[in-house]
């Protein structure tokens, strides 16, 4: 700001921060601080990529809740795209009987399912809405999925957006503290704890919808497809969160 002051600039171009509007989908969810009826959980998922989307220097607005029905998911996307430069979904994409975002969606045209051979957040959707062609990234609904899918898909999106060079997370090198398994045939992306000697260690508690330990965790192990077991002290690489 003081050199563009300092050679007489009045005025210059800038990009705004992207405006991104969070929904989570699923009947099972309740707000925090309501009562659970039986088989609902409090919903999480929009706090934690509304909080990600801010970090990731975008202007990150929660939409609420909605329950399974395509209907009532094309009609909160409807009432939401006029503030936003693309929409972050969360839940009901995988291959449940009730996935309202790929019910609503798929008929368009303009969104595309797959399943993407990464552990965790397999089932993962993108495309655009709306007549102004709205970005739309589908994520999974286990908590840790849609993060590791926000920090794999979304944020390079954001940056792009924001002008800024985009591309993969970058990475670092560690050695492992412990030994480490992965499936075969799917590249991993554990939750670890990158420490200052160099060494990186897995959290306990990989399953996808364990969200306290990604809270835990400030890195994330990268194994590749055709990896299944490293042993203790092995070079790996690692992404910084």
């Amino acid at each position: 700001l003081g050199i563009l002051a300092g050679v007489g600039r009045r005025r210059v171009l800038v990009r705004p921060r992207p405006r991104v509007v969070v929904i989570s989908t699923g009947a099972e969810l309740a707000e925090p601080g309501t009562p659970l009826a039986p088989g609902q959980i409090w919903e999480s998922n929009s706090y934690t990529l509304v909080a990600a989307v801010r970090e990731a220097g975008g202007d990150g607005y929660r939409a609420g809740v909605v329950a399974d029905d395509a209907r009532l998911f094309l009609h909160q996307l409807d009432a939401q795209l006029l503030r936003a430069d693309a929409v972050i979904t969360s839940g009901g994409v995988s291959m449940g009987a009730y996935e309202p975002v790929k019910e609503a969606l798929g008929p368009l045209g303009t969104v595309r399912f797959d399943r993407v051979a990464m552990q965790p957040g397999m089932p993962q959707g993108f495309g655009v809405v709306g007549e102004d062609q709205i970005p739309i990234f589908a994520l999974p609904g286990n908590p840790v999925s849609s993060f590791v899918s926000f920090m794999l898909f979304v944020r390079p999106a954001l940056r792009k957006m924001r002008g800024l060079p985009a591309g993969p997370a970058p990475t670092v090198r560690a050695l492992t503290a412990s030994p480490l398994r992965s499936p075969q045939g799917r590249r991993s992306y554990l939750r670890a704890v990158l420490a200052a000697d160099g060494t990186v260690t897995p959290v306990r508690g990989q399953g996808s919808h364990q969200l306290a330990a990604l809270a835990a965790a400030n890195a994330l192990i990268v194994l590749p497809e055709d990896v299944t077991e490293l042993p203790e002290g092995a070079t790996v690489e690692v992404i910084p969160l």
